[in-house]
């Protein structure tokens, strides 16, 4: 027994230690069985969080650039919450929606609004809050770039949109051949200097309304251009929407005439270029008045297309000779002269040349009457002329006028020291740059004539290089044009005449198959104010600001005649001139409809005799 105790008692020692190792080892597994939760819930709530959220914002910047640039919050994700249908449609057509509406189509113009993101953009800051022009704007800091901050992205359009009308000249017209005028880069058949009117290179037969072609082979010799639209101060849209609506304007019905622009927009919205700021950073050129893109409804008995009147359109800026008082999303851009240079001394000749020119009349006029329009002071305007022996009249209305020959009026405009620009079928005529081209000091009736149409490459204040002289003057025969321009003095006639003519240069289209060096030409001017406009819309946004107060787009005229740091307009002088007229529909455009009509009757005309 004893042996047998004396044999069992290291085991019952071993009992008791084997005890205590189970209970260690009961600790450790409770241990690692804590850890690995601990871990599991770390992985869980941390790692994956970031990870989705990381995901979330690399899909949604894949969606809107190629090189995963941040997304840009719009106005309408900020304020509006996702609906039901667009939480469960959103898997399958995201990329598509978020390219072709990344803003509220019913945003107000980027140009004079500048109001996306109020509210929501105050609560964040630039340190937390990305976009996917912030590339485009860091350029600008890079000094050593001399395109920083200049950079321009030129969609590569189908050309159908552009190239393939001019392989169709012929149609571009009713009553004109376009074909000669779209030659030379859009510049026309070269003039021969037959009566020493023009200098010996540079001067052009170009037709008043080819400012699509001319701008688009200009743009071809910009700079700048880059392929790479995340550094683009702005985008370019080479649509010949000027030549579009020629060809349909009259014998065909609406959905021709909208036809091209419907396309162009859907091809635009559905391009990732356009997901960046929903098209406010896009521009594009049209050679004709406004009021040939802004037909009111879908009778087919109204005038134009709705081109100006497309949601996508509002958010673009349109270039035309002629822009809208009352709309804000076109500007105003110069007719296009006969003169155009190919280097700087061609423009600093002919600049010296209007200097030392004896101009042996006070005043002329170039034009016919509208004798079909009560309101028109033109009537007025050419019996004042042809009952002054210091006034010079050029008549344009019967038999074979000498109107249409650029020699015959840049003569007389040479010989000028004042010439008379009352309005045409519209507010604008090319003649006004004609004769400012000759160094002659335009005469205004309405500021609808150059004032507030020209604001980037003329001067606010008017009166230094022309002179007002209000309708109801002429109209009421208040005013003798011979007495009132006859009392400026020889010394402020100088003045002003200096003024125009160092105007000249941001008032031409230079040849666009060259480029000048030193001098900047209409085109510089417009792409700048164009690049201006869209720089000072993305800071606005990042700092989640304004430009206007109050914005009301039916006062889109006075906006840009604001002094630096003003934010909101007020009564103005020239309000009358404004008050937009109302047919017996209530409808306010219609004139306006009217006056485009009317333009292309006069361009039938013109071509008859």
């Amino acid at each position: 027994m004893r042996r047998r105790l004396g044999v069992s008692g290291p085991s019952e020692k071993m009992d008791k230690g084997s005890g205590k190792n189970q209970q260690n080892r009961l600790c450790l597994l409770a241990s690692l069985s804590a850890f690995f939760w601990i871990l599991l819930l770390y992985f869980h709530f941390v790692v994956l969080a970031n990870s989705n959220v990381t995901e979330s914002t690399q899909l949604q910047s894949n969606l809107i650039n190629p090189e995963v640039i941040p997304t840009l919050v719009n106005r309408h994700s900020l304020t509006q919450p996702l609906t039901k249908k667009a939480t469960e449609s959103s898997t399958v057509n995201e990329p598509t929606q978020l390219q072709s509406n990344p803003v509220h189509p019913e945003l107000p113009p980027a140009h004079l609004t500048n109001d996306q993101v109020t509210e929501p953009l105050k609560s964040a800051t630039p340190q937390t809050e990305t976009y996917p022009f912030i590339r485009a704007l860091k350029t600008i800091e890079n000094k050593t770039d001399p395109c920083g901050g200049r950079y321009i992205y030129v969609h590569d359009l189908p050309p159908r949109f552009n190239e393939d009308m001019l392989k169709e000249c012929k149609s571009l017209s009713l009553w004109t051949n376009m074909c000669k005028f779209t030659s030379n880069a859009g510049l026309g058949p070269p003039l021969e200097n037959v009566e020493g009117v023009f200098s010996n290179t540079g001067w052009y037969a170009t037709n008043q309304f080819a400012v699509d072609v001319i701008f688009n082979n200009r743009m071809k010799q910009y700079e700048c251009l880059t392929r790479d639209s995340s550094i683009a101060a702005a985008i370019f849209v080479p649509f010949y929407a000027g030549f579009d609506i020629a060809r349909y304007l009259w014998g065909h019905n609406i959905s021709r005439r909208d036809a091209a622009s419907l396309d162009l927009v859907d091809w635009l919205t559905k391009r990732p270029e356009w997901g960046i700021m929903g098209g406010k950073d896009h521009f594009l050129v049209a050679g004709r008045i406004t009021w040939d893109f802004r037909r009111l409804s879908d009778e087919e008995s109204d005038w134009g297309n709705k081109l100006l009147f497309l949601p996508a359109a509002k958010n673009m800026s349109m270039l035309v000779v002629e822009s809208s008082p009352w709309n804000a999303n076109d500007f105003g851009i110069p007719y296009p002269t006969y003169f155009h240079p190919a280097k700087d001394a061609d423009v600093i000749s002919w600049q010296e040349r209007m200097r030392n020119l004896e101009r042996k009349w006070l005043f002329s006029f170039a034009g016919a009457p509208r004798a079909d329009n009560p309101k028109s002071i033109r009537g007025q305007i050419i019996d004042q002329c042809r009952n002054s022996k210091v006034g010079k009249l050029l008549e344009c209305d019967f038999g074979e006028s000498k109107c249409h020959s650029p020699s015959s009026i840049m003569q007389m405009f040479q010989s000028s020291l004042f010439c008379l620009q009352p309005q045409g079928d519209s507010y604008t005529r090319r003649s006004a740059f004609d004769s400012m081209l000759a160094g002659c000091i335009p005469v205004f009736f309405h500021p609808g004539s150059a004032y507030t149409q020209y604001t980037w490459h003329l001067p606010k204040n008017y009166s230094t290089y022309s002179v007002f002289i209000p309708e109801d003057d002429i109209r009421k025969r208040n005013i003798s044009l011979e007495e009132r321009l006859g009392e400026i003095s020889p010394e402020q006639v100088k003045k002003m005449r200096e003024n125009v003519i160092r105007l000249i240069p941001s008032l031409i289209y230079t040849d666009p198959r060259s480029k000048l060096e030193t001098l900047k030409d209409s085109f510089d001017v417009a792409v700048q104010a164009v690049i201006d406009k869209v720089t000072r819309l993305r800071r606005n946004i990042i700092e989640g600001r304004t430009e206007y107060d109050n914005f009301v787009e039916e006062n889109s005229w006075k906006y840009a005649l604001l002094d630096e740091g003003q934010r909101e307009v007020g009564a103005h002088e020239w309000d009358p001139f404004f008050s937009k007229p109302k047919d017996a529909n209530g409808e306010s455009n219609s004139s306006s409809a009217e006056a485009a009509k009317n333009s292309w009757k006069n361009e039938q005309r013109d071509q008859a005799q």
